[in-house]
Order: C-alpha cells, then sequence, then structure tokens
C-alpha cells in the first residue's frame, strides 16, 4: 500500500540531513519494505525568501494530506529582522496548530558507544532510556493576550498568558499512560502546582486520569526539582509528562544527557480519527538548522534518521522496520563512526553523507 510523505527541508542543514533521508527512503522502496512516495515543500527562512510567509498556505495544504510530515530545522541570523510573525519558526509553529499536533514525544536515549560524550559520569547514563511526553499546542507559547505595550516614562510591560482546559491535559496525560504501558508502567507528572493555577488544574485533571490506568505508578515532581533531578539520577524517571513550556525545558535538559543534541528525534502527534485511527503526525530532530555547520558536509544526520524510525512505528506501525533502522545506528556508533559533534578519541570522523551511507549499508 502506497503512503505518502511530505518532506520540509527548513533551513541550514536541513536541506542536507533531508537528503540523505530521501537516500533511505530510495533503499526501503528498492527492498521492497516500504512503497512510500513524497513531495518536499518550503518552511522557515526558505519559504520567507520564496513566499514572503514562513509557510505557504499550499505547502500547508500538501502537509495536512499526506501520511506523516518529515521536518528538517528552521531560522538562521539571515531571518533576524523580519517581522515577528513571519519569523521561520512561525512556519513549525503553524504546522503544530493546524495539524492538531499536540502531543510531542522526545526519547533521551543514550548509546553505550557514546557514554563517554555525556557530560555527566558514565554510570549516570548509560542504558539512559527517558520519553519525554510534552503538551504542544497550548499553554503559554498560545495563550491570549500575548503583547507588549507601551506605559509610559520609557516603561513597557510584556504579557504571557498561560492557559490550559481540562480537556487539553487530559489528552497528553492519557498518551504518556499509553506509552507507559509499552515501557516501564511509570510516569513522572511534572508541572508548578506550588505556585501556578493551571499547575492545580494540571496535577487535578493528571490524578483523575489515572484512575483509568491502575497498573500505572504515577508520580508526582515539580518542575524545577524534574530538572535537578534529571542531572542527578536522570534513570529514576521512565516517562515524564508537562506542559509545553516546562516540557521545552525540560527535554533539552535530557537531550543534553546522551551527549549530542545531534543525536535525539522527536515526534508530534495528533489525535486519532475516529473513523480510521490515524494521526497527523510531523518528526523532526531536536537539534536546530546550525548555520554555522550550514553547507559543510559535517552535520550529525542521526537524529533525522531515528526521527524516521519514529514515523515508521507511530505512523506506519512498522515495528520491526524502525527496530531494525535503530539497531543500524548502535551498530554503526559500535564500528566507531562519529560526525564531528561526538567525535572522540580513536574514532573515526565521517562526514554527514559518510555517516548516512553507513547506516543504509547495516540495513
Amino acid at each position: 500500500m502506497t503512503q505518502s510523505l511530505f518532506l520540509l527541508p527548513g533551513d541550514g542543514i536541513g536541506t542536507e540531513i533531508m537528503a540523505e533521508v530521501e537516500k533511505l527512503i530510495a533503499h526501503l522502496n528498492a527492498s521492497g519494505k516500504t512503497d512510500f512516495v513524497y513531495e518536499t515543500g518550503l518552511v522557515g527562512g526558505a519559504a520567507y525568501d520564496a513566499h514572503g510567509v514562513a509557510i505557504s498556505d499550499a505547502d500547508m495544504d500538501k502537509a495536512l494530506a499526506a501520511d506523516a510530515v518529515i521536518f528538517g530545522a528552521v531560522g538562521g541570523p539571515k531571518w533576524d529582522d523580519v517581522p515577528y510573525e513571519h519569523r521561520p519558526e512561525a512556519g513549525l509553529l503553524r504546522l503544530r496548530k493546524d495539524l492538531g499536533l499536540f502531543a510531542n514525544l522526545r526519547p533521551a536515549i543514550c548509546y553505550s558507544a557514546l557514554a563517554e560524550a555525556s557530560s555527566l559520569k558514565r554510570e549516570l547514563v548509560e542504558g539512559l532510556d527517558i520519553l519525554i511526553v510534552r503538551e504542544l499546542t497550548g499553554g503559554v507559547y498560545f495563550g491570549e493576550p500575548k503583547e507588549i505595550t507601551e506605559l509610559g516614562n520609557g516603561q513597557k510591560r510584556a504579557v504571557d498568558t498561560q492557559v490550559y482546559e481540562s480537556y487539553e491535559i487530559d489528552r497528553i496525560a492519557r498518551v504518556a499512560f499509553d506509552l507507559a504501558r509499552t515501557r516501564g508502567k511509570k510516569v513522572h507528572s511534572a508541572d508548578k502546582k506550588n505556585v501556578m493555577k493551571s499547575g492545580v488544574l494540571w496535577d487535578e485533571v493528571v490524578r483523575e486520569a489515572v484512575k483509568d490506568y491502575p497498573d500505572i505508578e504515577l508520580h508526582h515532581i515539580l518542575a524545577d526539582n524534574a530538572a535537578m533531578q534529571l542531572v542527578r539520577n536522570p534513570k529514576q524517571f521512565d516517562v515524564m509528562v508537562t506542559d509545553n513550556l516546562f516540557g521545552d525545558i525540560l527535554s533539552d535538559a535530557a537531550a543534553m544527557l546522551t551527549g549530542s543534541l545531534g543525536m535525539l528525534p522527536s515526534a508530534s502527534l495528533g489525535a486519532p480519527d475516529p473513523e480510521t485511527g490515524k494521526r497527523k503526525a510531523m518528526y523532526e530532530p531536536v537539534h536546530g538548522s546550525a548555520p554555522d555547520i550550514a553547507g559543510q558536509g559535517v552535520a550529525n544526520p542521526i537524529a533525522m534518521f531515528a526521527s524516521f524510525s519514529m514515523a515508521l512505528r507511530y505512523s506506519f506501525e512498522m515495528i520491526e522496520l524502525a527496530v531494525a533502522l535503530d539497531t543500524a545506528i548502535s551498530d554503526v556508533l559500535e564500528d566507531g563512526l562519529r560526525t564531528g559533534d561526538i567525535m572522540q578519541t580513536g574514532c573515526r570522523k565521517v562526514t554527514t553523507a559518510e555517516m548516512a551511507d553507513a547506516i543504509i549499508a547495516k540495513l
């Protein structure tokens, strides 16, 4: 059965790592394991240069029609002075909002071969496997009012509004509980109920939702303590569920435990369609567009490949193929191949294309 992908390379190294994804798709199709068709569009600064917006309506329609969206990275100093509503990141926010991608899955996995690359001691991170489930379409990033107003006498006031409704909290909690059932059946819910009313509601709704999951061990943790515990003893966590703001911060902290942002994938999922059961979904590496190394062929493609593995798993239920791709990544690292961001003594430094080719060869 033919399945459709919409590729949005974006800016900077996004175009380089997406070129390797196209090679991966061609390999999988040629092997007979998949039958993917895809189109490529513009997002971020590239879209602004072409259309004056961070993503065009035409490309948004293609994203809505696809079985999954594969996203590279956006942004760079070239677009620092564009109008706020057209900044490269606005394309990413529109994709999340219009596709209804409320659940962001951010795994933090420490490959054994890279344990020494972490800023923490090997014994704290070796074998690390955390999944952070972040609410993605609510909270302070989308709440209104969001404004800067003049007060006079040279003073200004900036306002961002943290808003959550019960249903938004309930649905993200249930995603976390469902995923926990496939893992260690333990969930930490992180909020700031001690100082924020939204945190009080968050905690109340999560505790009510878990009543439908008697097999799940639920722990409450304040978000600032969660940040400390991620550095102190990260392997105490299995699944963590939290809001948009805290999820943004905690998932980046967890990412660095693994040694490099260039290693980590993410998935953003919508609600299942009531008729087909299919979810809108977008898959993207955690790292940014890295304009300082763009065009040099040195970017690490592993996070992009791992994101594609998540697409195989969550959008297409190709679990065995996802496992094979994850294993290929691990095997190549064990062989000692490294891009510059994860380079270690005694290993062989390779280019973006060489790393991708080695992973594909392992498949």
